[in-house]
């Protein structure tokens, strides 16, 4: 399974909100459930993350063995 836990991680040490990331820089609500809910994403959108947050995939993702 896919865990976005690190994403959430991520957001606080660059002091940054969801909200932040809606409004400042076009990313959608439903994307930011579907990062809550460990529901898939593409890797677009993990790029852009990684380029909006500055950081690498290990820092949006963790694969975790069920």
């Amino acid at each position: 399974m896919i865990s976005y836990e690190p994403f959430y991680r991520t957001l606080k040490e660059k002091n940054l909100s969801t909200y932040k990331l809606i409004t400042q820089y076009g990313i959608s609500r439903s994307l930011i459930d579907r990062l809550k809910h460990n529901k898939p994403i593409t890797t677009v959108t993990i790029n852009d993350l990684c380029r909006i947050l500055q950081c690498r995939i290990e820092d949006i993702a963790i694969y975790i063995e069920e």
